[in-house]
């Protein structure tokens, strides 16, 4: 039992001072929240705020899979701001502690024990890599809008996967497809090749070495602004006061469950902790690029969200592209191919950093042991994890290639608020099994911040629907079985090996 929760030690993850160790400092407040919005403002903005609107019905077109908040949805995103901001400030206190680690996964190794980094190294899968075929899905329709706005448009079943068209409710415009479209056997063909080609296409330039450079990423956050801020400013000018009533159609429950859903538009912003080595006073600095990059996501949320449920009655948003949809059925079809391009280049950096993420988790779990040695292979010319990036982006594509993106928000939203009151909780333990370690960043009020944030995830986790449980449960199932059938037996921590800690 001992060992299921032994810790990796703190200074096996931090240089302490070591001249020569580390990254330079070099970013300020302003480069944290320029990376906040790189990594916030994305495929959930454009594509996850039409179902948490317009809610979902099952196939049978009678039960309610999850209710709409309506034009309420303003009201959902600032309650997640809230809650997201607790998390942010957990983040924080680790991030300061831990500035090389920068992940949950090692943050729970040195605080909660091994089972738990299991746990939540399993657990991030959902953000990353299930994550990414909900933003594949989300590039894919805005693509096909973008192009269908020059003329160029592709057969409807060779732009939906199998899932989104059997899933979408008796009268969508896409259910004809299931008998319409050429078939195997009586198998339907419905393949979303446009989002098979994009996650394929990063991943081979992820293969052959891609580095993004805070120059880069303010250039796309430049991008990601300016289109908002369009749609924002002709979309304000159209705007149908009548399409806010009923205001919140569902009431609280239509908000609580439209938070649930639209928490997608703010996974990622843990992404700023990994940055916190190359944070010039990182005391200060990560706490304030934290929390007013959440401060300035929240704000665009709010105006983007105000305005899309002004446009068109809420319902009407139901779309792969619903901020497209919206301009296109309020008569501005000549603006939409603006936020086609913007969402194409939103969701494609917000890939290409997901992408990039997830198999260097697999690679820090295969040196702890956790994971067979392949999965940290580093290739000879590349120096990239090439083995874990070529088997992660097949699985995604493949994913988005056949997967409907509202099943997918469930998995990735209920994992990623799953991780974030993990790191709240390690905040928590860590105050009381290591009180005297020092923190650069301290949470003030620390345990109704902490307490509180492990609340608030659980209540936002509460609002999705009983097959998002499910399916978690199972997922974490299938995790225990991989960790005690392989992970247990050879853990480096385990056997008396001290891991490595990743390559910066």
């Amino acid at each position: 039992m001992n060992s299921l929760f032994a810790r990796k030690p703190i200074a096996a993850l931090v240089p302490e001072g070591k001249e020569g160790v580390g990254l330079k400092r070099q970013l300020g407040t302003l480069d944290l929240v320029a990376l906040s919005i790189g990594a916030v403002i994305g495929a959930g903005i454009f594509s996850s705020i039409g179902t948490a609107a317009a809610g979902q019905m099952a196939p049978d077109g009678v039960t309610v899979v999850r209710y709409g908040a309506g034009p309420a949805l303003v009201l959902s995103f600032v309650l997640l701001g809230a809650v997201c901001a607790l998390a942010a400030l957990c983040y924080a206190e680790l991030a300061a502690m831990i500035p090389q680690a920068g992940s949950a996964y090692s943050y729970t190794y040195a605080t909660l024990g091994e089972l738990v980094a299991w746990i939540i190294g399993w657990d991030l899968i959902l953000e990353y890599a299930i994550g990414n075929i909900a933003v594949a899905i989300g590039w894919s329709g805005y693509f096909v809008s973008l192009l269908s706005g020059f003329g160029i448009t592709f057969p409807e079943w060779l732009v939906h996967g199998y899932r989104e068209v059997l899933l979408a409710p008796p009268d969508s415009p896409i259910k004809h497809l299931l008998t319409d479209a050429p078939n195997i056997g009586g198998i339907p063909i419905l393949l979303n090749v446009p989002a098979f080609i994009i996650v394929m296409l990063i991943t081979w330039l992820l293969v052959i070495g891609v580095k993004e450079s805070n120059r880069v990423n303010k250039a796309m956050v430049a991008v990601k602004l300016i289109v908002l801020a369009i749609f924002i400013g002709i979309g304000v000018q159209h705007i149908d006061t009548a399409n806010y009533t009923p205001y919140a159609p569902n009431g609280f429950r239509g908000i609580h469950q439209g938070a649930a859903i639209v928490f997608f538009a703010y996974i990622g912003f843990d992404a700023i902790s990994t940055a916190a080595e190359e944070v010039k006073d990182p005391q200060r600095t990560m706490p304030r690029g934290i929390l007013l990059g959440l401060l300035v996501c929240t704000i665009i949320y709010v105006a983007v969200g105000a305005v899309a449920t002004g446009l068109v009655p809420y319902q009407q948003l139901l779309a792969n592209d619903p901020l497209a949809a919206a301009f296109n059925q309020s008569g501005l079809e000549r603006f939409s191919w603006v936020i086609a391009l913007g969402a194409v280049v939103s969701t494609s950096a917000v890939l290409l950093v997901f992408q990039y993420g997830q198999p260097r988790i697999f690679m820090s779990m295969a040196r702890d042991g956790l994971l067979p040695g392949w999965a940290a292979r580093i290739h000879p010319k590349y120096r990239t994890p090439h083995v874990t990036t070529i088997v992660t982006g097949f699985i995604v594509a493949v994913g988005a290639m056949l997967g409907d993106a509202g099943e997918t928000y469930d998995l990735t939203n209920i994992g990623t608020l799953f991780a974030f009151a993990l790191v709240a909780t390690a905040v928590l333990v860590l105050r009381k099994i290591d009180p005297d370690r020092p923190r650069p960043f301290r949470v003030k009020f620390v345990v109704p911040v902490a307490g509180g944030a492990v609340f608030a995830c659980v209540f936002v986790m509460l609002g999705l629907p009983a097959s998002a449980w499910k399916a978690f449960g199972i997922w974490l199932a299938i995790g225990l079985v991989i960790y005690f059938g392989y992970g247990y037996r050879h853990s480096k921590l385990t056997r008396g090996a001290t891991p490595r800690s990743p390559e910066a």
